[in-house]
């Protein structure tokens, strides 16, 4: 059986003390009434919490501008209402010994079924990919709002006594379509050539939110390279232009780097460490010298659980996961759709319950349980 004594080490930072490596992954639900986080996601993330997860992440919950969320049951993170239900979630949480997040969001052009907002989306060029036109282009006037927007959303987590708070930059959403040369056409100073000169907007957006938590509080950025309207996208080619990226947003208040990729086991650059180089995390860690959380398809492949039963002899994602936190490539680990379907997931791990661990049963995103 592989030890798993490294993903139960402590981590502290600014104050917030885990007691384990292991993150819950946000994962959108869609099932809050209204926009309004009730007793049932209280519920759902109370679970998680006593089922040993280290830190917990909330599902993407918007930001307060027009055609910030592309599905009617995503959660807002303003108004009365909605706050008051965000107050009950991060308390339920606290009463079993948890710590959470918000991940504060705004979705930007994409499109999530057929619904349609009642307000036209925007985005930095109109565009929801490259060449594929939709909502309009955002003017001056709406980034100041939007990056306003941002910072009294941080605020808000903080004065409701989250423990951190994190800013989803990734998937193809807002922030990532002006990171994107495909998406941003701007000729403007939130437009450019290079990385760093599309990075304007999200570093705006982090010093503000800086500004409104204070230098104290925990602050969680989200980044990829994959985009959900192209898996195959990548922003930067090399590690001189990813530093390019995420140097100047570290240095604008980012803490934490949540370098989402879809396998955490795949080198980021191979051509240059090979195939069991560095993964994103492990890159942006090195590049920046930030602390990384890193994500992709933990527990969701049947090796993951034969190495708690010493089946094989092939090199398991269990394994991998294992020796990359013990160079310490990245300091945390998120699990997404795995604990969804097992709230004790964590917990089963640490144990070594293999005849309790559950894959992820795709029948359980039905409901919040």
């Amino acid at each position: 059986m592989t030890a798993t004594d490294v993903l139960f080490r402590p981590f502290a930072l600014k104050g917030l003390n885990l007691a384990n490596r292991i993150v819950m992954a946000p994962m959108t639900r869609g099932m809050a009434e209204g926009g309004v986080p009730g007793a049932k996601q209280a519920e759902y993330y109370r679970r998680r919490a006593e089922g040993g997860v280290g830190l917990i992440l909330s599902e993407g919950t918007v930001v307060d501008r027009p055609a910030s969320r592309n599905l009617p049951g995503i959660p807002f993170f303003h108004g009365e209402a909605a706050l008051d239900g965000w107050k009950g979630v991060i308390d339920a949480v606290h009463s079993a010994g948890g710590k959470m997040g918000p991940q504060i969001w705004h979705t930007g052009s994409t499109r999530a079924g057929d619904w349609e907002p009642d307000t036209q989306v925007e985005s930095p060029s109109g565009l929801v990919g490259p060449g594929d036109p939709r909502g309009t282009a955002m003017t001056e006037e709406d980034i100041a709002d939007t990056i306003a927007a941002f910072a009294r959303a941080a605020a808000d987590a903080k004065r409701l006594g989250f423990d951190v708070v994190e800013v989803h930059g990734a998937h193809g959403y807002l922030i990532d379509q002006f990171f994107w040369g495909g998406t941003n056409l701007r000729q403007d100073r939130w437009g450019g050539a290079s990385i760093r000169d599309r990075s304007r907007f999200a570093a705006e957006i982090i010093k503000a939110t800086r500004a409104a938590i204070g230098p104290d509080f925990p602050l969680i950025l989200r980044v990829s390279q994959w985009k959900q309207q192209d898996y195959k996208v990548r922003l930067t080619q090399s590690p001189e232009e990813m530093a390019e990226w995420l140097v100047p947003l570290v240095e604008a208040g980012v803490d934490i780097l949540h370098a989402s990729q879809r396998r955490f086991w795949e080198a980021e650059f191979p051509e240059i460490d090979g195939a069991e180089g560095l993964n994103f995390a492990g890159w942006a860690k090195k590049l920046t010298g930030a602390p990384t959380i890193s994500v992709g398809s933990v527990g969701l492949d049947g090796e993951f659980f034969g190495a708690f039963r010493g089946a094989g002899s092939a090199v398991s994602p269990l394994d991998r996961l294992v020796a990359r936190m013990e160079r310490e490539e990245f300091d945390l680990i998120a699990v997404g759709r795995a604990l969804i379907s097992d709230p004790a997931w964590v917990r089963h791990v640490r144990e070594g319950a293999e005849d309790r661990l559950r894959g992820f049963d795709a029948k359980d995103l039905a409901e919040l349980a």
